[in-house]
């Protein structure tokens, strides 16, 4: 039998596509380099664009409806089987697992040692990013998997007012001169809030970078499966927790064995819930039925056999209630809202000055559709909304049909209505106008304060 290849883990919080290799001006050489060694995935999406549950999506190979994490772990949220994780499973195939950073990938409200060891790691790296490196350097008598995760990008950092995990750098990306995404306005608050994430971004890759360099040094290279993403799009109003490509479209980069090399990039649709068969198939193990993705092999080298005809994304939970599900395919997105409300749930969006922007021109008032379908082909931003448009009737018809076959298919809980918080669980009241002030939180049982 051939030697389990080791497989590295890079992941980061909130960073999207706004990567070097996907086109943007913002300096990330270390995943440049890696993509033009490897494979750039340039159309892969989360499976829930929040963040415990698109981790745990990652990490389970399950759409967080089928491995309980509805919303964040930190407000109550669990995976129904922590022994059913992607580390667990390598640790049972004789892998040393290892975490650093957010150990427990956001998917429990534990941290430390223990929750690296809930989630089927054997080693917790408490320390700092020199230790992670020391991990990969040192001479292992078993294939590791080591996880390494980031919060630069995520807003709520210690450094700048706009909370992210580095200083901004404006030598570099000077608010004069630097442009926010095309859905945001194009003013002097929101460049100043883009030039911050662009540094964030900038020295993330240069951490990144610390791993990636030290597994080539030690000549590792040819037997480390090296995979490199993010758990959902940008901290800014329309993105994070949208379930358009804003909210969905993560980078994803991958280098090393199981012909993961040679500069390819892939426009063919694949999701986060791809990599657990895939992984399974480096490794030579079955992959468990219960897996709700496929394997990226057939991807490589092959753009005429596309690896799924549709994906899938949802969100239930995330500060507050916003239950929703997504449809995609090549040319169309279909999204539908669930319950009663249609105001914009502002909790589910980060402060920010683009946040503040937004509020101060009414964003809260604004009227949510019950139903969005958009033409990818003519409206490549998914802004302009063609339900209800007489043309496309037959085009809404059939993706209502898709969305609902798959949620019975799946056993989806939005089907029998709302989906309660589980025991002990809290969210943010959905119509707070995000107040300077403490938040106003409707809590469950009394246990609910734990680590965030």
């Amino acid at each position: 039998m051939a030697q389990m290849p080791n497989i590295i883990y890079l992941n980061s919080h909130d960073t999207g596509r706004y990567i070097q290799p996907y086109g943007y001006d913002i300096d990330t050489p270390h995943l440049q380099a890696l993509a033009e060694q490897g494979v750039l995935f340039r159309n892969c999406h989360c499976a829930a664009p929040t963040c415990s549950p698109s981790r745990a999506s990652l990490m389970t190979g399950q759409y967080p409806h089928n491995n309980g994490m509805f919303g964040l772990a930190h407000r109550g949220h669990q995976l129904n089987d922590y022994s059913a994780t992607l580390s667990a499973m390598l640790a049972g195939q004789g892998y040393q697992t290892a975490a650093w950073g957010m150990a427990a990938n956001h998917c429990s409200n534990v941290g430390g040692t223990e929750g690296a060891e809930l989630m089927g790691y054997t080693t917790f790296i408490d320390g700092p990013l020199d230790d992670a490196v020391a991990f990969v350097t040192t001479q292992h008598d078993a294939p590791f998997f080591l996880s390494c995760s980031w919060g630069l990008t995520h807003r709520g950092g210690k450094s700048g007012p706009e909370g992210f995990g580095a200083e901004p750098d404006h030598k570099r990306y000077d608010p004069r001169y630097t442009i926010p995404p095309e859905i945001l306005p194009d003013t002097p608050a929101g460049r100043e809030d883009w030039a911050w994430f662009c540094s964030a971004a900038s020295e993330l890759d240069r951490q990144m970078g610390a791993i990636i360099t030290a597994v080539d040094q030690a000549g590792l290279s040819d037997t480390t499966l090296m995979i490199a993403t993010t758990d959902h799009g940008v901290p800014f109003p329309g993105m994070k927790c949208s379930l358009t490509k804003h909210g969905t479209g993560v980078f994803l980069v991958m280098r090393g064995p199981g012909g993961f090399l040679g500069g390819q990039a892939i426009d063919h649709m694949v999701s986060h819930l791809d990599l657990w068969p895939t992984i399974c198939e480096l490794v030579g193990v079955d992959c468990p039925d219960r897996l709700d993705g496929t394997a990226l092999g057939p991807a490589l080298g092959d753009e005429s056999r596309p690896i799924h005809d549709e994906l899938i994304a949802e969100v239930t939970y995330h500060a507050a209630y916003e239950p929703k599900r997504m449809l995609r395919t090549d040319r169309y997105v279909y999204c539908r809202r669930f319950g009663s409300r249609r105001q914009p749930v502002l909790p589910n969006c980060d402060r920010s000055l683009s946040k503040d922007q937004w509020l101060q021109a009414g964003w809260a008032d604004q009227r949510e559709a019950d139903e969005e379908l958009f033409d990818t082909m003519f409206d490549p931003q998914e802004r302009h909304n063609l339900a209800g448009n007489p043309r496309y009737e037959h085009i809404l018809a059939e993706y209502r049909e898709r969305l609902d076959n798959w949620m019975q298919r799946s056993s989806d809980p939005m089907l029998a209505g709302s989906v309660p918080l589980p025991e002990g669980g809290f969210t943010t009241v959905a119509d707070e106008r995000d107040p300077p002030g403490p938040r106003r939180i409707h809590q469950g049982a009394p246990n609910h304060q734990r680590i965030r």
